[in-house]
């Protein structure tokens, strides 16, 4: 005889179907246990503020189960609560600082100059203290996709479905964060990196 399967093994794709098949919501609460933390993580590193993260949190969960019938299954299910849970976290941020340019890509509209390739290592090789006061001062668009690209380690391609732009336009904005992030660590700290 099989043994059935713990619901706590189930995919996110088994949870989602037996949820919307059921409306039980015992489903819902093992795929909230499995992305809660995350989601949370997610909206801290953006919004900066534990208490805004914790009401941030609970909304994008609300909002994910309101919309599950939704969820097309063209990207994970991972990716697609990081795409509500980043879009939420703009969204407060643009309630906050309202007219903020989102994106140095804004900004380089105005100006036309050659545009120079920035290392990966201008990034990862700052102190976690030094990044974290760059990384405040950057536009919020910027810092997001400097956090994805380099902390959440996604993809180009997962970055572009996150974000609903081509690739090309996501390599753009990422060469564009990092070049902006550069200027004020060498502002702050001078031209030298600081050895770890």
């Amino acid at each position: 005889m099989i043994a059935a399967k713990k619901i706590s093994d189930w995919s996110d794709k088994e949870l989602i179907g037996g949820y919307l098949r059921e409306q039980n919501t015992l489903y819902f609460t093992h795929l909230y246990r499995r992305y809660a933390s995350k989601v949370f993580a997610k909206c801290i590193s953006m919004l900066s503020d534990e208490g805004l993260a914790r009401d941030a949190t609970q909304d994008i969960f609300i909002k994910i189960l309101l919309n599950l019938a939704k969820f097309g299954e063209q990207s994970s299910f991972s990716t697609w609560i990081y795409s509500i849970t980043y879009n939420y976290c703009i969204d407060q941020i643009r309630k906050r600082k309202k007219g903020i340019l989102l994106f140095t890509e804004d900004i380089e509209r105005v100006k036309e100059e050659a545009e120079v390739e920035v290392p990966d290592s201008v990034i990862l090789e700052m102190k976690h203290d030094q990044l974290t006061k760059v990384l405040e001062e950057i536009p919020p668009g910027d810092k997001a996709i400097l956090l994805m690209k380099y902390i959440d380690e996604l993809q180009i391609k997962e970055i572009a479905g996150v974000l609903n732009k081509s690739e090309s336009a996501i390599k753009m904005q990422i060469m564009r964060a990092k070049q902006r992030a550069e200027i004020i660590y060498k502002e702050k700290y001078g031209n030298e990196f600081a050895a770890f």
